[in-house]
């Protein structure tokens, strides 16, 4: 994801002014900091005025929707596509604020039987699947692959449970890297999913053929480079769930609910700390090239401060780290085509997966090497749902990729299987205007590359002389778990211990 299009808000509250900072999309945890935050508030019987700027001019983060050929009635899904059934937060919000959500499952339209989903490890598929899968492939699946199966199945349940504690157990945690550890979760984070996964015996041919393909179209990165926890977390995909119309519709509910003061087009430029602990947050409106300068009792940064550009040098010397990010590019197009068999090694008899899904060929191993995408050459190509060309009347599919490097007109030919000449003697193709009649790229800064750490930024950047500083930051989650629902919990968390902290400071006046 492009944080400079979509990132999260910064919050500010007043209790008491209070300023959620997202500078980039209003996104998870800044929506749910202030969702959560007014709902403590309002329960503690505490008034609480909430500002949110946002630089951008819409709520969602990562989570953003377009329509093809412009046309509201096909919404596509840009960013965060899917839900499960054991994100509380997200399933709870859904409940909360009545949207409507449909199966995740694919849909091709089609009155034949092909598999619905294939690895492709750029030679052949390693494996295929239907939407449901039989007993009969459920006991070719353990003929290939033993019992790793069932066993990577009962780790990741194991790791949910205690993953699960975050919300009720020891919530709320006054730092991430202290609870991750009392929950025996540094056992996921401190390795790598493939030294996880062999660890806890589950064989190199289900990690590198299954398990890595979920990491791939998930992160865009190999086992060899992700932590264990993450490598998990892929593999939690029971009742995959999505909001009709888009994701994003979750956190903009969640933000309006909170706050009736949302600064759109308004990017915070500084933060600075006062003597009395109070803050100032300096901003500009994109809109009217306005600046102003207001005070707060408490702020949180709720967007990576990398992306932020937010100067934090005269409120905290606790400067979060820079990490590397993900740079993924994601196509969404339309077609009449389907994908070719030849594209895939299959015969021309032969129909291809909807989905495809890629691994690494047994002669390759990128280890933590960021560019490792290999032989398939994309992280993955997905058949998203029939369309009607709204011009035309002609059927179209739908289709989503993701690659490290801009689609070109010679791959698209090629796992379309097009007829194509070449142009000037160069490997280029001539694709014709009505194979592809709408194509949407787009480049996220999508996720970090989550390598192993013990360690997880701070969720307070500036304590004060008692400890009782009010600059909060939500970043430090995306290094420890980089999804919807994990940020959600950020905020929510951030939500509670700013609550803790005011029923401590009414304690102290009684």
């Amino acid at each position: 994801m492009n944080y400079d299009e979509s990132p999260e808000p910064a919050i500010a509250y007043s209790k008491f002014p209070m300023a959620i900072v997202s500078n980039v999309c209003a996104g998870a945890s800044g929506s749910s900091v202030a969702y959560y935050l007014h709902q403590y508030a309002a329960e503690a019987s505490i008034p609480v005025n909430i500002t949110v700027f946002e630089r951008s001019s819409r709520a969602g983060g990562r989570t953003t929707t377009v329509h093809a050929y412009n046309n509201p009635t096909f919404p596509v899904e840009l960013g965060g596509s899917i839900f499960v059934e054991v994100n509380r937060i997200l399933v709870d919000a859904v409940r909360r604020f009545n949207l409507s959500t449909g199966s995740a499952s694919i849909r091709t339209g089609e009155g034949s039987d092909p598999p619905v989903l294939g690895i492709w490890n750029g030679e052949r598929f390693v494996l295929t699947a239907k939407d449901e899968m039989g007993w009969w492939d459920l006991a070719k699946l353990l003929w290939k692959y033993g019992y790793a199966p069932i066993k990577t199945r009962n780790l990741m349940k194991n790791t949910v449970e205690r993953f699960l504690k975050l919300y009720d157990e020891k919530f709320p945690w006054a730092s991430l890297s202290d609870v991750v550890e009392e929950l025996g979760l540094l056992a996921e984070t401190a390795v790598t999913g493939k030294q996880y996964l062999k660890n806890n015996g589950i064989s190199d041919l289900f990690a590198n053929e299954v398990v890595q393909a979920s990491t791939r179209v998930n992160y865009a990165q190999n086992i060899g480079l992700v932590h264990g926890l993450v490598t998990m977390i892929c593999m939690a995909t029971d009742g995959a769930i999505a909001v009709n119309g888009g994701n994003w519709q979750i956190f903009d509910n969640m933000v309006r609910f909170a706050s009736e003061d949302l600064r759109f087009h308004t990017n915070v430029t500084a933060i600075s700390r006062h003597e009395d602990g109070k803050y100032t947050i300096r901003s500009k409106n994109s809109w009217f090239l306005t600046e102003t300068e207001e005070t707060f009792d408490e702020v949180i940064l709720a967007t990576p401060h990398q992306f932020s550009s937010v100067d934090l040098s005269g409120a905290t010397t606790k400067i979060p780290d820079a990490i590397p990010y993900v740079h993924l590019h994601v196509t969404l197009l339309a077609s009449p085509h389907v994908l070719s068999p030849g594209a895939f090694s299959l015969p021309s008899n032969k129909q291809a997966p909807a989905v495809v899904l890629t691994t690494l060929g047994p002669d390759e191993d990128y280890g933590a090497h960021r560019h490792g995408v290999g032989k398939p050459n994309f992280w993955s190509i997905s058949t998203l749902r029939p369309i009607i060309n709204p011009k035309t009347g002609g059927s179209e599919f739908l289709y989503k990729i993701f690659s490290p490097e801009p689609v070109n007109e010679t791959f698209l030919a090629h796992i379309f299987g097009l007829r194509t000449t070449f142009t000037n003697s160069s490997d280029e193709y001539e694709i014709k205007e009505e194979d592809f009649p709408w194509i949407y790229p787009h480049i996220w800064h999508s996720y970090p590359y989550t390598y192993p750490r013990l360690t997880f930024e701070e969720l307070r950047l500036d304590e004060g002389s008692e400890g009782q500083g009010g600059l909060w930051y939500t970043g430090g989650m995306d290094a420890f778990a980089s999804t919807m629902e994990t940020n959600s919990l950020m905020g929510r968390n951030i939500a509670g211990l700013i609550a803790k902290k005011w029923k401590e400071e009414d304690d102290k006046k009684r």
